[in-house]
């Protein structure tokens, strides 16, 4: 390589680097953008008096395809003391220890809310991880029915989900409950940045998920940029309540088929848990 190239390579990289420095300096996130119509509005968390929490702007969407459905939201008020248990959704895509994370809570009454950790698009914009690196994209936590997030991705878009039981005290379920409701909550106030390695759903799932175990989980590992194993750290920390082997837990806990035997059954939640065995809290 002569001499020449070399130096028209290295003012190249120096001003793709100048550029890149540029979009982290002067971009800021935003409230205020053309959003996709499923992103528009963000959910707010009041947390009131006696340990109950009002809850606004639960997304409840039925999918008949990613683009063709019908969009409701509703407010919903609950008390701390009737979250009952947690669970570690993940759903891999495309390959390559590529995943989605997220966490869904169950009440006394046998209802459940899902928090998904998402991109926030604007229309017509699909999700890129190199965009999502120069700022690009800002983060949003979606809490949603199980209907919404779930069925999506094994009914519509075919996507295999796993549904892990959280093995935990109660009253560290009821802690992460609120840990996230207030995450939720702050960024529909202050908004932040998507980023694809250090602000992504997997490690803020990771920084809400480090409360239910006692052993201690890295704030970040190169782990987290693969989530599909996400569940083997989760297996090794004892935090998923099982007592089979890792291989068997991960088939167990494959709600897919039972997810599309449900499609249209008033209880979806309540299906797609039918045949999960999981053992006694303190075992």
């Amino acid at each position: 390589m002569t001499t020449a190239i070399t130096t028209i390579l290295l003012i190249l990289l120096a001003a793709i680097l100048l550029f890149a420095i540029v979009l982290f300096v002067v971009t800021k996130p935003s409230l205020l953008r053309d959003w996709s119509p499923d992103q528009v509005v963000m959910p707010s968390v009041e947390f009131l008096d006696s340990g109950k929490i009002g809850i606004k702007n639960i997304r409840d969407i039925h999918y008949r395809t990613t683009r063709d459905y019908d969009l409701r939201h509703y407010d919903r008020e609950v008390a701390i003391d009737d979250v009952e248990s947690a669970w570690l959704a993940i759903s891999p895509f495309v390959g390559y220890g590529a995943a989605h994370a997220f966490i869904s809570f169950g009440f006394k009454d046998g209802t459940y809310l899902a928090v998904s950790v998402e991109i926030r698009r604007k229309k017509g914009q699909k999700f890129s991880p190199v965009k999502a690196f120069l700022r690009q994209f800002e983060i949003m936590y979606v809490i949603a029915e199980e209907t919404d997030v779930i069925r999506v991705r094994t009914n519509c878009i075919k996507y295999i989900v796993r549904l892990f039981p959280v093995q935990t005290e109660k009253k560290l379920i009821q802690q992460v409950f609120v840990d996230v409701l207030k995450r939720a909550d702050k960024l529909g106030r202050k908004p932040e940045f998507y980023n694809t390695l250090l602000n992504n759903c997997t490690t803020n799932i990771i920084k809400h998920a480090r409360k239910f175990s006692k052993k201690p989980i890295p704030v970040w590992s190169y782990r987290y940029l693969f989530p599909e194993s996400l569940d083997k750290i989760a297996y090794r920390l004892n935090i998923i309540d099982t007592h089979l082997s890792y291989e068997d837990a991960r088939e167990h806990f494959n709600i897919t088929p039972h997810a599309q035997a449900a499609d249209g059954l008033p209880d979806f939640s309540k299906e797609i848990r039918a045949h999960i065995v999981t053992r006694p809290v303190g075992e």
